[in-house]
């Protein structure tokens, strides 16, 4: 397969094409790296604040409902009981963390894995750089018409630098419907396969392959 993607410049208009170093891809291994690495992220997501009261939590309950004999009825201590209606919740869930652990090299195995997945599916797309004067969004959607990333989702990388053109960048792109803007030191597996196209900066690429590039 081939590693080449297509360039474009600042205008949307074909620069030639670039081609993937190969220590940044990887596509024998990794299946069970992206699937993990998936199911962290998501459950990283998660806010894990569900909670309900026990019987020692529900307000009232202090006194005995009825006398303990001669009522005919089932003995009794609390109207709080979890048995009765307006009482606690037996085993009911509790303020937890759902985050799942992943070591480095899984997550950079991973992030090859699915670059690769990206890569021989078409849809990834390098771009020499942004540049808008202003922040527009009917710009920004004009200059993804012009490199035929039209299909959505649309996942924008960027690099990590925070100047007055990256942050002209980040307002034009933030409105266009179904495109989401990611600085490159925090693309992962997830979210390269979140979209069905892939715009990347060519600084972005760079950072983000020296960051997942395979070690020796």
């Amino acid at each position: 397969m081939s590693n080449k993607v297509q360039v474009f410049d600042k205008s949307g208009s074909a620069a030639g094409e670039l081609e993937l170093q190969d220590k940044w891809i990887e596509r024998e291994k990794g299946e069970q790296a992206v699937h993990e690495a998936v199911v962290a992220y998501l459950a990283g997501l998660r806010a894990g604040t569900a909670k309900t009261k026990t019987r020692s939590e529900v307000r009232g309950g202090g006194k005995k409902p009825y006398r303990q004999k001669g009522t005919g009825r089932a003995r009794a201590g609390s109207s709080r009981s979890p048995i009765w209606r307006g009482g606690g919740t037996i085993f009911g869930p509790t303020p937890r963390s759902y985050k799942k652990s992943l070591n480095k090299k899984v997550k950079r195995l991973a992030v090859r894995r699915a670059l690769a997945e990206r890569l021989d599916a078409g849809q990834i797309v390098v771009v020499e750089e942004f540049a808008f004067s202003a922040p527009k969004t009917k710009d920004a959607s004009a200059y993804l018409k012009n490199i035929d990333a039209t299909n959505r989702p649309v996942v924008i990388v960027s690099d990590s630098v925070m100047d007055d053109n990256s942050n002209n960048t980040y307002l034009s792109f933030r409105n266009v419907a179904g495109c989401s803007i990611v600085g490159a030191g925090w693309v992962n597996a997830y979210i390269l396969l979140s979209g069905q196209k892939i715009v990347i900066t060519k600084e972005a690429l760079e950072q983000l392959g020296e960051r997942i590039a395979k070690e020796d």
